[in-house]
């Protein structure tokens, strides 16, 4: 008997004054003991309303409208509080999306096990010893017992993430469910913490649902993979068979999204379009105006959910092929990289931006004691125009502090940039004015980027006004033809739309058109694509080539994704606790790379194969 079985569930928003959306319907899936099951799928699929019905966190006005959930025997999908208090924690775990932002601000670490322990005495055993328990669950996922001392404001990303996990597994639960457990943190810290959690899932034989858009990680440590569409499993297979090959068109429309950055060809995919809107009825397929694939039949008939060997797939193509993979599934909207983006022609230009060994300190105070760090230390590199060089390193490697001294945000400690003939770092506050029309700023997050009260059209004349001098009727003009340049057309449909009626992709396009308004030399690119699904990197990737081919713009791509480097730019420098440790063409450092710094990077990587083009730590 499966320790999780999910039956033809399904769960309906019902907001007042507004018609109901049906975000998950009729899923069933199971999960045995001991099993890791990956749940793909774009945001807005349904994937955490799926794991918070089977925890019994949804709020309203969302509810369970029809289906069941048994967990370890008990019919838990009308339980009421007291029964379901019983079982969290102690039997059915969770790690949530934003784990790092879930701890408690005001506590130590160890107050936080106790609390744990002293909600389950029964669990737990009425005099455990919070100091021993919490220390061996530490150091389970390799911390120092000293952590227990320290409030969670004192910890780095990873630290708290792991923090998380070790409470989610406090009470030795049956059953743990992670939802997105490694977003917003860096490749290193993900893969630390993924390999401890593998380890862990082993050693204590607790199954595992994983719920994720990171497509390399899924595929790499999950037994199974359910794929999950406009609320609907489309395809559940064993993962290694999944990678082989893919049934359904739109898991093989996220599977061409990934490809490992250390292949001599690069070559990833994009699905055009979004998912549905599920507030409107629809007939046929849910994916058919995606699918590259669609026949009549598509439009008009709904698939079922039908066995093929060893899994379950959705789709029409499928089922009259017997369980076959339907013919030129992949999406035609390709983007690739032979070696590197270093076939422009354009090497031996002129720099645009000269940065001379800069260095950056940051002196802190506490009472008499004065602390000196050195985030950036002697840093040189050239941005040259039809270029672009990608800065990579970990979270906290100075990254971004590079990017806000080219910007004149902070002033270099020591060192000098050069913009053509002028130096940046003496430049006093109206000069900075004028530079920063030619230097310009993609931010990472494009939710937090746009005031959400202003419309598109406020948002690119602004800097349109202030730069170009522009009245209020050309700046509109411009403002369509920057929407235009970045792919939002009919640009009419979006200038008078508030941030809030875009999505996540639209979104990052507008503020790459508003960085291009000032019409500017150089562009820095600060994870621009962090936050953003998986479907939808690519094409953002392909925009800032486009962009950077047609406009001989400089840009200066910082992250680390390793695959959008490799994709995007014509040589990479691998920053290091602010030091320059490699520097070179993209294609000689990552498929050559020579400082062990590089290599860690790399191994880093998830491969899906089960195997490491590097081995980790050399």
């Amino acid at each position: 008997m499966a320790l999780l079985e999910v039956t033809d569930l399904t769960v309906t928003y019902s907001p007042r004054g507004a018609d109901a959306v049906r975000a998950v319907h009729q899923v069933g899936l199971e999960v045995a003991e001991g099993e890791f099951v990956g749940l793909l799928g774009e945001s807005g699929c349904g994937k955490s309303t799926l794991g918070n019905a089977i925890l019994r966190l949804l709020e309203k006005p969302a509810a369970i409208t029809a289906g069941s959930i048994v967990f370890d025997g008990r019919n838990i999908t009308h339980a009421g509080e007291d029964e379901l208090r019983a079982l969290r924690w102690a039997d059915l775990s969770t790690v949530f999306q934003s784990s790092m932002n879930s701890l408690n601000p005001v506590i130590t670490v160890r107050e936080q096990f106790a609390d744990t322990y002293a909600a389950h005495p029964e669990a737990s055993g009425r005099d455990v010893d919070v100091d021993a328990r919490a220390g061996e669950l530490l150091a389970l996922v390799s911390l120092d017992r000293d952590v227990l001392r320290r409030y969670p404001h004192e910890l780095s990303g990873g630290m708290k993430q792991r923090v998380a996990l070790a409470l989610a597994l406090a009470l030795r639960p049956k059953f743990v469910l992670l939802d997105e457990p490694t977003t917003g943190l860096d490749v290193v810290v993900q893969r630390d913490i993924l390999d401890r959690l593998r380890e862990l899932q082993r050693t204590l034989g607790f199954a595992v649902l994983f719920i994720s858009h990171d497509l390399g990680t899924v595929m790499e440590m999950a037994d199974r993979v359910l794929v999950m569409y406009a609320g609907e499993i489309v395809e559940s297979r064993p993962a290694a068979d999944m990678v082989a090959e893919q049934l359904h068109p739109y898991s093989t429309g996220l599977l061409g999204s990934y490809a490992d950055p250390r292949d001599e060809v690069v070559q990833v995919a994009f699905i055009p379009g979004r998912p549905p809107n599920l507030a409107h009825t629809h007939q046929g397929c849910l994916f058919e105006p995606r699918c590259p694939v669609a026949v009549d039949t598509c439009r008009t008939r709904h698939p079922e959910l039908l066995p093929v060997e060893r899994g379950a797939a959705r789709c029409l193509l499928v089922e009259e092929s017997g369980g076959a993979r339907p013919a030129s599934a992949r999406p035609a909207s390709v983007f690739s990289a032979v070696g590197g983006a270093s076939s422009r022609d354009t090497a031996d230009a002129e720099p645009v931006l000269v940065v001379t060994g800069v260095g950056k300190e940051y002196r802190t105070r506490r009472g008499f004691r004065t602390t000196t760090v050195r985030a950036v230390d002697d840093v040189s590199f050239a941005l040259r125009p039809g270029r672009v060089g990608a800065l990579v390193g970990q979270s906290g490697s100075g990254k971004t502090t590079i990017a806000r001294m080219i910007t004149g945000v902070e002033r270099p400690t020591s060192g000098t940039i050069r913009f053509k003939d002028e130096r940046v770092d003496t430049l006093g506050r109206r000069a900075l004015r004028r530079y920063r029309r030619h230097v310009q700023l993609v931010f990472q997050d494009p939710f937090a980027a746009l005031n959400p009260t202003r419309t598109v059209g406020y948002a690119l004349g602004r800097p349109l006004r202030n730069h170009l001098g522009l009245n209020a009727e050309q700046a509109r003009t411009r403002a369509a033809e920057l929407l235009e340049t970045v792919g939002l057309s009919p640009a009419e449909q979006y200038l008078d739309k508030l941030p809030g009626q875009l999505s996540g992709g639209q979104r990052q396009r507008v503020v790459i058109a508003r960085a291009l308004a000032p019409e500017p030399d150089v562009l820095v690119a600060d994870e621009p694509i962090s936050m953003l699904d998986v479907s939808i990197r690519a094409e953002i990737v392909e925009l800032l080539d486009q962009l950077v081919r047609d406009r001989s713009i400089a840009m200066l791509y910082i992250t680390h994704d390793l695959l959008s480097a490799r994709l995007l730019a014509d040589e990479v420098l691998v920053l290091n606790h602010g030091v320059l440790v490699e520097q070179g063409l993209t294609l000689d450092v990552i498929g050559h790379a020579r400082d062990p710094y590089t290599r860690k990077l790399l191994a880093a990587i998830p491969r899906p194969d089960g195997g490491r083009a590097v081995p980790s730590g050399t």
